[in-house]
């Protein structure tokens, strides 16, 4: 099968609302973080990644149309070299938003297993490729937001501007469709995985590991 469309934007930016999107219009099935904790099997390969040890994207790839969200944001140059007829999204929002989001969510897994609160992902991947790999371990405001600018910025440099769609959820379907050359929905587009879902999962799992 092979990607026909790589998200290049960070996770929190509404990624888990472009993966619904993206399959709703025919790039099913959309690789996210979510598939790799539903699909464990997948885990192994991630680790192989984060360790710098021998892997091949098809292993993962093959059975996706699109992808988005880490960990595959983190290798869209390599991803958009080896599936050179995919286009390319940069999912945005602003970056203090941004910001919040991760650090009410998903900061805890980004940490050493020492300091992750007993949140974490399966595997060494999530820290490694994440919390090392974008951050350095750094997760304060100020350097963390300066990452994300450096990282879109340098997506727009690196990515054609006629395979490139640079977007945010609050444009919906219209920029989307067309970039995509599809026909759009007509159905509100996707608003999924807010910060409240996020925590009510997250205290659900937590109720049910006591129970």
């Amino acid at each position: 099968m092979g990607l026909k469309v790589i998200g290049a934007g960070f996770g929190r930016t509404g990624t888990r609302s472009l993966k619904e999107a993206l399959e709703m219009l025919g790039f099913a099935p959309c690789h996210h973080m979510y598939e790799v904790i539903m699909h464990p099997e997948q885990v192994p390969f991630w680790d192989r990644v984060a360790l710098k040890q021998p892997f091949d994207w098809d292993e993962v790839f093959a059975n996706y149309q699109s992808a988005c969200d880490w960990p595959s944001c983190n290798f869209y140059k390599e991803l958009a070299d080896k599936y050179p007829d995919a286009k390319v999204i940069l999912s945005l929002r602003d970056p203090k938003s941004w910001y919040k989001s991760v650090s009410n969510t998903i900061m805890p897994a980004m940490k050493k297993p020492e300091d992750s609160g007993g949140v974490a992902l399966p595997g060494v991947f999530g820290p490694l490729l994440i919390g090392k790999g974008n951050f350095d371990y750094d997760f304060s405001e100020a350097h963390m937001i300066d990452v994300y600018e450096r990282h879109n910025a340098e997506v727009k440099r690196t990515i054609p501007p006629e395979r490139l769609l640079v977007f945010e959820a609050k444009e919906g379907w219209e920029p989307l469709c067309r970039f995509l050359g599809v026909k759009m929905p007509d159905v509100p587009y996707p608003n999924m995985n807010t910060t409240e879902e996020f925590l009510e999962r997250r205290r659900a799992r937590e109720a049910a590991a006591k129970a």
